[in-house]
């Protein structure tokens, strides 16, 4: 059984010129054990790639039970360039958040 991401973390979204930095912290243990194997800078980018989005980094802050992706090439070419309704790509946290994580029993919640 699969997971949706925004039923075990939350996420927040920050920009710089063309590359959207987001980062996603578990609720709590058990959510940062899934994150963490599971979240993959290929599983983010190809959730992102009707962007035009890549390539992602992924960073790990296990203190803080978050990783923090930087995925370039997302914003439509920035603030001052996209027509988007949203250039600065704040909506892209609650769209990462729709990610779903293989392989997860109802006890990972």
């Amino acid at each position: 059984m699969s997971i949706r991401l925004y039923d075990i973390a939350h996420a927040r979204a920050g920009d710089k010129g063309n590359t959207s930095n987001i980062s996603v912290t578990a609720y709590d243990n058990a959510g940062w054990q899934a994150i963490q194997r599971d979240l993959t800078a290929e599983l983010v980018l190809g959730h992102f790639q009707h962007l035009g989005a890549g390539p992602v980094r992924r960073y790990e802050l296990p203190q803080l039970r978050a990783l923090n992706f930087v995925i370039e090439n997302a914003l439509g070419g920035g603030v001052t360039r996209s027509l988007a309704i949203d250039p600065h790509g704040k909506s892209l946290s609650a769209w990462m958040l729709t990610i779903e994580l293989p392989g997860h029993n109802e006890g990972a919640k």
